[in-house]
């Protein structure tokens, strides 16, 4: 049961539709998630989503219901399903909510803080097995919350997907420059404006071969832009959104992905997928938290870490890769290895069903 998030390629038909999907019946809500809408309204697709899939809980035929979330509201259809119909849940944590709320500044209210923390509460409480995404939100749930039965399952490497050769498509103004990719969104969660900052850096060091390229859309997008014009920078290219079949070609023939977040705690524990696209695409990670995605590139020696606001280290980083290619080259082997061995989504995949089935 799903809502429609606006990059998808979800078509449905009516408020309230079913499709296929690989043989999965997919009961779509059709009320869009979109990151440039406004507070307001992002709350009420929410909560929207949250009372139609609980109508689904309390009426589809179930073994054991899984909750996928954030944002926290999904856990509504699976408590809903837990204390109505003796279902066991399945929590699964995709981002910590709601702290990642309350440290961004989404949530300020006293008392929707304290209303989100019992909820959160309640959700942990009833789950039979709570599924992270990362060492660190399993960590915060085991301290937290003192549950005794979590797990860590990352996102997972698409390597039928990532690992076959693809052809680069042709980006205006890229002509062939060596280049560093962004893929997601374009906002200040994601910490765009250091990737502007630091196509000045190479702009200041005579390094304009050096292209920093995002594909993607949000809500810094036009800004951004408008300041790169500004800056006359031409190595800082902002292409918008394409289909996931033509970004792996972007992605194999990159020098870098860059994985920029803000510095806060809770981002730490951040499981992007674009960091498992890079490496099942051979290609070396640069990321900017202090949590496991840092200590994971140290570990197998497939990417690096720049301080969150270093603009000048990551300008300077982006050289060296660039003018080492036996270094990139080295980088891929590990990169390839890796997310065969650690992240191949049918081995996550089996990992997870043996936790379920074991309920």
């Amino acid at each position: 049961v799903t809502s429609v998030y606006v990059k998808s390629d979800l078509k449905p038909e009516k408020f309230l539709d079913t499709k296929y999907y690989n043989g999965i019946q997919v009961k779509i809500i059709n009320t869009v998630v979109d990151n440039r809408q406004s507070k307001i309204r992002r709350i009420w697709t929410f909560l929207v989503y949250a009372v139609f899939s609980s109508l689904y809980a309390l009426s589809i035929k179930t073994d054991i219901v899984v909750a996928s979330s954030g944002p926290i509201t999904v856990g509504l259809p699976g408590l809903v399903s837990h204390y109505f119909r003796k279902r066991k849940l399945v929590f699964e944590v995709r981002d910590l909510w709601p702290e990642g709320a309350i440290e961004l500044g989404i949530i300020r209210s006293p008392v929707i803080i304290k209303f989100s923390h019992w909820f959160e509460k309640r959700c942990y409480k009833a789950a039979s097995l709570v599924v992270c995404l990362s060492p660190g939100m399993k960590e915060y749930v085991e301290k937290k919350h003192r549950h005794n039965n979590v797990v860590s399952i990352t996102n997972s490497a698409d390597l039928e997907l990532f690992n076959n050769n693809k052809l680069l498509i042709n980006i205006p103004g890229l002509n062939g420059r060596n280049y560093a990719i962004y893929s997601g969104n374009i906002g200040e969660v994601n910490n765009s404006s250091l990737l502007l900052a630091a196509a000045a850096q190479l702009r200041n060091l005579s390094r304009n071969d050096i292209v920093i390229l995002l594909i993607g859309d949000g809500q810094q997008r036009e800004e951004l832009n408008n300041r790169a014009k500004l800056l006359e920078l031409d190595n800082f290219i902002i292409h918008g959104l394409i289909p996931k079949t033509d970004l792996v070609g972007l992605i194999q023939n990159s020098v870098a992905s860059i994985v920029p977040l803000l510095d806060l705690p809770v981002l730490d524990t951040s499981s992007p997928n674009k960091f498992f696209e890079a490496l099942a695409a051979g290609v070396p990670v640069i990321q900017t938290t202090k949590g496991w995605m840092k200590d994971f590139l140290n570990d197998h020696g497939v990417g690096f870490t720049v301080d969150s606001g270093d603009a000048g280290g990551l300008a300077e980083l982006l050289i060296s890769l660039s003018d080492n290619p036996d270094l990139i080259a080295s980088m891929k082997e590990k990169a390839l290895w890796v997310a065969k061995e650690k992240f191949d989504k049918h081995i996550l995949a089996r990992e997870m069903l043996n936790f379920i089935t074991g309920l």
